[in-house]
């Protein structure tokens, strides 16, 4: 049997992730057998246990290779807090652009909120995602309080709160525009919306 070199089982493997995705995002991820999935790839069953040990590790792969853009975007929008609403403008808007501009992060996003059910061996990548999803929020948070000290933003609603309530209102957009996108203007809405809450909390 021909040994295969490297670039070739990483080709593979991104072969295999990338048509993972595809499927996923038609099918479903619970409708979804590793055998749809290396046929789709023109690949045997034996390629994806040569790089995965089951499904779950197969999706988990795809989700770890584009972080989802709101966690992304909020722990790269770190700064030392000269200016923390407008770094908190900035990282939402920059989700909310690569959310409408790269086909990759809107196919991820929405297999991981509308294409899949946390259950069974699914069940620790939701926990993956969580933690990550705590880490912005985290970041967020700091960030809020940052605005609080300096007296750009009302301390009645603890910044635990308002972190709690940005995400949700970011995400909740981002989830609706998913299934229609060509009912608004995401990056649009988006804005107006984070700037109306923000100006009820200056």
């Amino acid at each position: 049997m021909v040994r295969r070199t490297k670039e070739e089982a990483d080709a593979t493997r991104t072969l295999l992730l990338d048509t993972a995705e595809r499927v996923f995002q038609q099918r479903g991820v619970s409708r979804t057998s590793l055998n749809e999935i290396a046929l789709a790839a023109g690949l045997t069953r034996g390629a994806i246990y040569w790089h995965f040990k089951d499904k779950a590790a197969l999706f988990d792969a795809m989700m770890l290779r584009v972080t989802l853009p709101l966690e992304e975007s909020v722990q790269r929008g770190r700064s030392a807090g000269d200016d923390p609403l407008g770094d908190i403008q900035r990282c939402f808007a920059e989700a909310l652009g690569r959310t409408v501009n790269d086909p990759q992060v809107r196919r991820v996003f929405e297999i991981a909120t509308h294409k899949v059910e946390y259950v069974d061996e699914l069940l620790a990548v939701r926990d993956r995602h969580l933690a990550k999803r705590n880490e912005c929020l985290a970041e967020l948070r700091r960030q809020l309080g940052v605005a609080m000290r300096a007296g750009l933003l009302s301390r009645r609603v603890p910044a635990r709160v308002v972190a709690l309530s940005l995400h949700a209102l970011m995400s909740g957009l981002i989830q609706d525009w998913m299934l229609d996108p060509t009912a608004f203007d995401l990056v649009k809405v988006g804005k107006q919306a984070l700037n109306a809450y923000l100006a009820g909390l200056a």
